[in-house]
């Protein structure tokens, strides 16, 4: 059998090289090496606002999986990137109910998605990590270790988010609403960030 790694969800950032796309970075559980993943905007909303516990005001499509999965009583066991062709990635999804286990084929964007639902851990064949995979120097390891351990979802700093200082509590959760009505995560979890910080 495959030697499996487990890996975690270290940051998501936007990709300045693939217009619209993002970078989705996974690290290696009590290991150097990281796996950057380019994945579109739709599946990167989807892995913020789970991440950043943001509820829609509608179900996305991940959720609706999580709920489906639920009614028939379906647990999510793991989530496996297996292969890597032609530097594109390809995950299973491995979830069991009372009478089967199933592995169901999927893009590794929307496994991490669905895994950050259920909260299952999320995995990668040692042969796809040695070949995709980015070993970190102890400097670097060093300056991770600096930053905020909890990955933060568009988390850069720009004057709109010092703006956000001026404005009272009630103005604040106008604005969060608005920013979920809309759409607009990453707005969102600025503003309920700045509101945490009042609380």
């Amino acid at each position: 059998m495959e030697k499996l790694v487990e890996l975690e969800i270290l940051g998501l950032s936007s990709n300045h090289s693939q217009s619209g796309s993002f970078t989705l970075i996974m690290g290696e559980v009590d290991g150097v090496r990281r796996l950057p993943i380019v994945i579109g905007m739709f599946e990167a909303q989807a892995i913020a606002i789970e991440i950043e516990k943001i509820i829609p005001n509608r179900p996305m499509t991940h959720d609706l999986f999580k709920s489906f999965s639920d009614s028939f009583q379906f647990e999510i066991e793991k989530i496996v990137i297996s292969e890597m062709k032609e530097g594109v990635f390809y995950a299973k999804i491995h979830s069991k109910n009372e009478e089967c286990s199933v592995e169901i084929d999927s893009r590794p964007s929307d496994a991490i998605a669905i895994a950050v639902r259920f909260g299952s851990s999320i995995f990668c064949s040692e042969k796809v990590l040695s070949e995709a995979g980015i070993e970190y120097t102890e400097e670097e390891k060093q300056e991770e270790s600096k930053k905020p351990s909890k990955p933060q979802a568009g988390k850069e700093v720009t004057s709109k988010e010092n703006t956000l200082k001026d404005f009272s509590l009630d103005k604040l959760n106008t604005l969060l609403d608005k920013a979920i009505d809309d759409e607009d995560y990453e707005k969102a979890a600025r503003i309920r960030d700045e509101i945490n910080k009042r609380n």
